[in-house]
């Protein structure tokens, strides 16, 4: 069965994290969604406009005995830019922020033992913010699953295709199959 556990990461637009964890071996559920706004509920106009200071981010449910938080750590830390400010590519505002939201005070232990480790890596600063847990509002239905029902989309062929691939090529022991 395993020990099962949840951490909320933003690094960009959500569609290219769940891309990436939807395919990780013991990862059991990615769900879009939207937290560490000052309103009271959030939705993907509101976030966009920057009316409401939420962070796209994903839900990441997975299993310890197959996956560590280490190593989920280190595949969102590759798969995008942990030192820009409020964005990621082209995508730019404070929704794209770069983000965690813990759920245990082990979890916040291993992540600030993890950016110890990596910060020599980067050549500017990491700007990642690291929270404790907050309201998670999941995202519209349209969000979910959003790159595999859309790979023919400009932004999905063009920005997440390419994100997937480097992580494919780089953590293939870890795909699920």
């Amino acid at each position: 069965m395993g020990k099962k556990e949840t951490v909320y990461l933003g690094g960009g637009c959500f569609w290219c994290i769940e891309a990436v964890f939807s395919k990780i071996k013991g990862v059991e559920k990615v769900i879009p969604g939207y937290m560490g706004g000052k309103k009271e509920e959030a939705n993907y106009k509101d976030v966009c406009g920057g009316n409401t200071k939420h962070a796209e981010v994903v839900k990441v449910l997975f299993n310890t005995n197959i996956i560590s938080f280490p190593k989920i750590l280190e595949i969102f830390f590759y798969i995008h830019d942990p030192t820009l400010l409020n964005r990621q590519g082209n995508d730019i505002g404070s929704q794209y922020r770069s983000i965690i939201f813990y759920s245990s005070k082990n979890q916040l232990k291993v992540i600030n033992n993890f950016l110890i480790k990596i910060k020599n890596k980067f050549k500017n600063k990491i700007v990642t913010e690291i929270n404790g847990p907050m309201e998670f509002f999941q995202a519209e239905d349209y969000h979910i699953d959003y790159y595999n029902l859309n790979k023919n989309q400009p932004y999905c062929n063009l920005v997440i295709s390419p994100k997937v691939l480097l992580f494919q090529e780089k953590f293939k022991n870890y795909l699920k199959n």
